[in-house]
């Protein structure tokens, strides 16, 4: 009689714990729901913003990166540029609802960290931001401007340029987004030395292999030319540098 009641004590025990562990899985998932309808509910509210900002942010890529009288651009389909005006919106209403976003992630993520860890995750969030718009606005303001002077140079009086907008905006959606996720190699760096999973030690030993790596990723990330890759390659490795002398008073310390 009393092993049958210890039989069914424990069942009920390891029920009580299969319930609590289902309870709380799904909690982690509302909180993963509610994280992700605010943050796309953030970015609608924000379009309107986007859509108006579109076209003067456009017209200021264009005025800031192409050379004067040298090359125009042109459009083939009456809806291209309200379809382009329309795109770029989305993505300024995207990183004008970033910080808010970041701070949803920050939320359902904070519950599962260490109040160390917690500490280091804001540091973390607020310089990955920094970093990133320093990578996009390099990108606007020299690497766009040398690209398009660069390409503007093979103009002659038999070969001149005739380049889409949708091809150029595409182009410069396309580094600003390179520019400013490679930017992230120190944050990189340093959170694998923070939290043990790679010494300074190491990462000087595989200097030669992550050079090779950052051109690699340098390639897949820019246009099929060596000018491009070059200038997202050589800030990028530049960065690591500082990132594993950063790391070095971290270790110490």
């Amino acid at each position: 009689m009393l092993k049958k009641l210890l039989k069914r004590n424990q069942k009920k025990m390891t029920d009580s714990s299969k319930d609590d562990k289902e309870q709380t899985f799904i909690q982690h998932l509302e909180a993963l729901r509610s994280m992700l309808i605010n943050s796309i509910a953030a970015v609608v509210l924000l379009s309107p913003i986007g859509f108006w900002a579109a076209p003067k942010f456009i017209n200021f890529l264009v005025k800031n990166s192409l050379p004067d009288g040298i090359v125009k651009l042109h459009y083939f389909s009456p809806m291209e540029v309200f379809l382009i005006q329309m795109k770029a919106g989305i993505v300024l209403a995207f990183v004008l609802a970033f910080p808010f976003i970041v701070y949803q992630v920050r939320k359902f993520v904070l519950p599962a960290l260490y109040e160390h860890e917690r500490k280091f995750l804001g540091i973390l969030v607020f310089f990955a931001t920094i970093l990133f718009v320093l990578g996009a606005a390099f990108c606007v303001f020299c690497i766009m401007p040398l690209i398009m002077n660069f390409s503007a140079s093979f103009s002659t009086a038999q070969l001149e340029p005739t380049l889409g907008l949708g091809n150029f905006v595409n182009l410069c959606a396309g580094l600003m987004l390179a520019f400013g996720l490679m930017f992230q190699m120190p944050l990189v760096v340093l959170t694998g030395v923070k939290f043990g999973l790679v010494s300074v030690k190491a990462l000087e030993n595989m200097r030669p292999y992550i050079i090779v790596v950052i051109l690699i990723l340098a390639a897949v990330f820019t246009p099929p030319d060596v000018v491009s890759q070059l200038m997202l390659g050589v800030p990028t490795w530049l960065l690591f540098e500082a990132g594993i002398f950063v790391a070095k008073i971290i270790e110490k310390n």
